[in-house]
């Protein structure tokens, strides 16, 4: 799953920053240091992940740990829907509640 998200990731970040440059950016390269994505960008990034996932950042999770590279972000967005999934286990199952 982690790498389904991260190549998702990859192609918004491509499509929505980079806009056709020739640019390699790396899954453990910095967007911020980068100037792939600034302040401004984060607040896409965040819609994007809410909006495509179904999960919720909080404002105490809007830190470079989980959203300033491609394997942070995946990672990030793992351990979140993990954590909705375990919170709510039928809906993984198909099983009407």
């Amino acid at each position: 799953m982690n790498k389904l998200i991260r190549e998702q990731l990859r192609t918004f970040v491509y499509q929505n920053f980079l806009l056709g440059q020739d640019f390699v950016l790396g899954d453990s390269d910095s967007f911020l240091q980068n100037g792939v994505i600034d302040s401004m960008g984060v607040l896409e990034l965040v819609t994007f992940l809410q909006e495509t996932y179904g999960i919720t950042v909080e404002d105490e999770e809007l830190i470079p740990d989980n959203l300033d590279t491609f394997e942070n972000v995946a990672a990030y967005v793992s351990q979140k829907l993990d954590s909705k999934a375990s919170m709510n286990p039928s809906a993984d199952r198909g099983v009407l509640v």
